[in-house]
């Protein structure tokens, strides 16, 4: 059983709409030029493929993509968009489900590896993808860094968006390497509020490596963004390449 967090119809029906952002051109267009790169020639498998946000388009460009995804109810949003047949997608968690296959990349985006709330499943899933990689293909993982730097002495909160219509914020419990998403999303003009949380494994850039090394992958670079920006110790972010040795 994963310990991933299911998400609601309700949730997968919001998705597309309230994330409006990372659908832009601006998010979407990098991302997909930076995987369709490392694909080449060769068929790409997302991990927590979601509503098709990345997929989608990536599958326009002309890169045959398989999904894996936890949650039915997101599936089913994406298959409004495409059909089983041109995006085939298999409902499982992605630190253990095996597809049909071997591919030149394996990718996964938005944070979606702290869905995972241990370390073993996260190790797993390296290795899941390792498992699904040709000899010289590619994992790809992009993931926050963890704001630990923003906390001063006895505070457990960081703030990351203050908006009209959205206020939203980390709890951070750096003992169990947990942090707790917290969003209040106005409904309507009403005045009304919905509150929601999700719960993450954070990991360092390092410890990711280790888990890369133990599913016998290799470092091949690091950039803090889809647009190859060098990574520093100020990046919000990271995206990760390992390769599978050939």
């Amino acid at each position: 059983m994963t310990s991933s967090e299911l998400w609601s119809r309700e949730a997968a029906e919001r998705y597309d709409t309230e994330e409006t952002g990372m659908f832009s051109a601006a998010v979407v267009g990098p991302t997909v030029d930076f995987l369709a790169e490392l694909a080449g020639d060769g068929p790409a498998l997302e991990f927590a493929i979601g509503t098709g946000r990345v997929a989608v388009p990536l599958r326009r460009r002309g890169v045959p993509v398989t999904g894996i995804e936890l949650s039915e109810h997101m599936a089913a949003v994406l298959r409004r968009k495409v059909d089983e047949e041109t995006l085939p997608v298999t409902i499982g968690d992605m630190a253990t489900t095996v597809v049909p296959g071997a591919f030149t990349l394996v990718y996964l985006v938005y944070n979606t590896i702290s869905n995972l709330l241990t370390q073993d499943e996260q190790v797993e899933c390296f290795r899941n993808a390792a498992r699904h990689l040709l000899p010289g293909g590619r994992f790809v993982v992009e993931l926050g860094v963890p704001p630990l730097r923003f906390l001063p002495p006895g505070q457990t909160a960081v703030p990351f968006d203050v908006s009209e219509r959205h206020l939203g914020f980390d709890t951070v419990d750096p003992v169990a390497q947990l942090l707790v998403s917290h969003h209040f999303t106005r409904d309507g003009d009403d005045g009304r509020y919905r509150r929601e949380a999700s719960r993450h494994r954070y990991a360092w850039p390092a410890e990711l490596d280790l888990m890369a090394r133990l599913a016998g992958l290799e470092l091949e670079r690091r950039v803090a963004d889809w647009d190859g920006t060098p990574f520093t110790q100020d990046s919000g972010k990271h995206i990760s390449v390992w390769h599978k040795p050939a």
